[in-house]
Parts: C-alpha cells; sequence; structure tokens
C-alpha cells in the first residue's frame, strides 16, 4: 500500500473530570504502548499553571523500539460535538521520521474529529493516505521529502549557543558513541535532538535519534539496548545517570561535558580543532546556509575519512585496513592514534 510507513493510530481525551483515557484506536495498539504514549501526550500533567503549560503543547514525537508516535494535541473550547471533552491528543505510530508530514496529517484528523465528534470521521483521511499516499486536495505523502525534514532544525544554532564544545557531541557520533541532551522544555529538546545527527551527515541515519525519553524502566532498557544514540530528556535526574551516557549536553546550563567513563575516547587534536574552529566560524556567518554549513563540515567529515582510508595496510587475507600496529607505526600522538583507531572501528574498517 502507498502509505505503509503508517502503522496504527489513536485517541486520547480529556474529560471535564480531568480523567484521561484512550477512546479509540485503529488497528490495535498493545496496553503497554498505550500506557506510555498517555504519559506522552502530558495530558496527564495536572492542574498546576506548569502542568496546564504543558498540556497545551501541540506537538511532539518520539522513538521507542523502531517505532515512532507522534502526537498532535487540541484544546477544545465549547463544543457541541465534544461537549465533555477538554483536550484531546491524536496518536499515529509510523516506520519513519519525518515530523512535518505528520504533523500535517493530524492537523488534518484532528479538524475532522473535532468537526465531528465522530472517530470514523477521522479515520477517513487516515485511510485515504493508508492506501493512495494522499488526502485529495490537502495532503500528499510524496511532498515530504526527508531529506527536508533532517534539516528543519537549526544545527548552526546549536553550534552559535556551544561553540568549540561542539566538537565533543560531533566526535561523540562520529564514533558511534552515546550522547544525552537536557533541557526541561520539550518543544526545546525535540528542536535540538533533531538537529545534532545533522554533524555526521553522511550517514543520514535519525534512527539514532530518541528526542523524548523519560526515566522509565522500559524506555531506559530500550535506550540501553542500542550502541550509539542521541537521547533527549526533561528531566535533570538523567545527569546523574552517567551509565547512561558518554558525552552530556545541558543546555539550560550552557555546558557539554564527558562522562568519567569515556575519556580515553576524546583525546583531542590538531584534527579536532581545525573541525572546532571551522565550524564556530561558519556558523556565525550570517551568510551561510544551513544547507552550505552542512555541507561544508561533511566534506571535512569525508576528507577525515578518505585519509583513515589511505592508512589502511592489505592484511594476510588480502583485505584491506586498519590496525592498530599500521597506526602505531606512524608514530602519531597518543590521542590522534586513539582517535583514530576508534574511527576506523566506527567505519567498519578496523582488520581483525
Amino acid at each position: 500500500m502507498a502509505g505503509t510507513d503508517l502503522i496504527a493510530a489513536g485517541l486520547i481525551e480529556k474529560d471535564e473530570n480531568k480523567d484521561v483515557l484512550w477512546t479509540w484506536s485503529y488497528p490495535t495498539i498493545d496496553s503497554e504502548t498505550m500506557e506510555r504514549l498517555r504519559r506522552k501526550c502530558l495530558l496527564s500533567s495536572g492542574d498546576s499553571a506548569e502542568g496546564a503549560e504543558d498540556a497545551a503543547i501541540p506537538f511532539t514525537f518520539g522513538h521507542f523500539s523502531k517505532t515512532w508516535h507522534y502526537i498532535h494535541t487540541t484544546k477544545v473550547d465549547e463544543s457541541e460535538v465534544l461537549p465533555k471533552v477538554t483536550y484531546f491528543s491524536v496518536v499515529l505510530l509510523t516506520k519513519d521520521f519525518n515530523p512535518e508530514k505528520y504533523q500535517t496529517l493530524m492537523s488534518i484528523l484532528a479538524s475532522a474529529y473535532a468537526s465531528s465528534g465522530s472517530a470514523a470521521k477521522l479515520l477517513e483521511p487516515y485511510l485515504k493516505v493508508l492506501t493512495t499516499g494522499q488526502c485529495t486536495g490537502q495532503f500528499q505523502v510524496k511532498s515530504y521529502d526527508v531529506r527536508r525534514a533532517y534539516i528543519a532544525a537549526s544545527i548552526k544554532d546549536f553550534v552559535n549557543q556551544f561553540g568549540v564544545e561542539t566538537i565533543l557531541v560531533y566526535t561523540a557520533l562520529l564514533l558511534k558513541k552515546r550522547v544525552a541532551v537536557y533541557h526541561p522544555r520539550l518543544p526545546e529538546l525535540l528542536k535540538i535532538t533533531r538537529a545534532l545527527p545533522v554533524l555526521v551527515w553522511q550517514r543520514q541515519n535519525w534512527n539514532v535519534l530518541y528526542p523524548h525519553v523519560d526515566i522509565d524502566e522500559a524506555e531506559l532498557n530500550d535506550l540501553k539496548s542500542m550502541s550509539t544514540y542521541v537521547a533527549g530528556f526533561t528531566d535533570p535526574a538523567v545527569e546523574s545517570r552517567a551509565e547512561l551516557y558518554d558525552v552530556f549536553v545541558n543546555v539550560p546550563g550552557n555546558s557539554i561535558s564527558i562522562a568519567s567513563h569515556a575519556k580515553e575516547s576524546f583525546g583531542m587534536g590538531k584534527i579536532h580543532k581545525d573541525i572546532a574552529m571551522q565550524m564556530v566560524q561558519q556558523a556565525a556567518d550570517d551568510s551561510l546556509s544551513e544547507q552550505l554549513f552542512i555541507k561544508e563540515l561533511a566534506f571535512k567529515t569525508k576528507e577525515l575519512v578518505g585519509n583513515l582510508k589511505k592508512m589502511a595496510t592489505v592484511g594476510d587475507d588480502g583485505v584491506a585496513g586498519i590496525t592498530l600496529e599500521s597506526l602505531q607505526a606512524r608514530k602519531l600522538t597518543p590521542a590522534m592514534e586513539n582517535f583514530l583507531f576508534n574511527l576506523a572501528s566506527a567505519e567498519g574498517l578496523v582488520q581483525l
């Protein structure tokens, strides 16, 4: 079918008694997923000023067990068709990362439900997209190039905030390490985390992104099953959980730190300084677009990996690869030797 990236749709409502319940799903969503997404929609945040603000977040997204979820929340004011509902959240489960595509589709679904009060009216456009890839005159799957989703958030903003320390995140992603990002405000956290895989554009792999993770056993176990990721947290308690990350980004604290167990992998050399200075200078250049910034950094990374490949030697099996001995023969500094060997491992170039 045309829209097979769609897995399921659902509806969560908050009523005038402040109860938050799943009221509909198609085709089926298991109970554990329902409970997790009921928490993620933030409608149970409470009735404090902070909770009310959280509940008004119109759009969020996340990643769990190789499935993406998107949540579009609408406030209901004096509706004849939804007289007892104060908020409702439309939920989509999908196979792919593309927030703008699903935000547009969910706006259509939410509008259909808000005007009718009928889940059947919500299901109609969902099924059209699932089977044909479009809602006539309103939405077409093919209009949403995933590469636009990759660059929708600004990486230049991140570099401008953190300066040369950005090299720590760049190195972590290049070496396929684990990055945790803390920000108390979810909308800001989503913007920041989704931009970071751009630093290793050549891989174009946003499946390493877990933009909103709760300090929850199931979510943390899912995260721990991954060897590399960018994970976002709104709970400051994550900073004390060093087993979850190699590099920690505290956005409101304006700091990036390396976990003690990972320091050996982050010895810096001239190449790191050169790349860091290039990023800082180009991020500060208002005339340089996001696309050109990404292109320049990707070129520098490609050059780095290309030079590493030139260091490969042919083994007894006739296959070229990098060995620790071949790097040691070049009389590099210990930090550079260690970095290049880790990079070779990340790139699948190590000769066993």
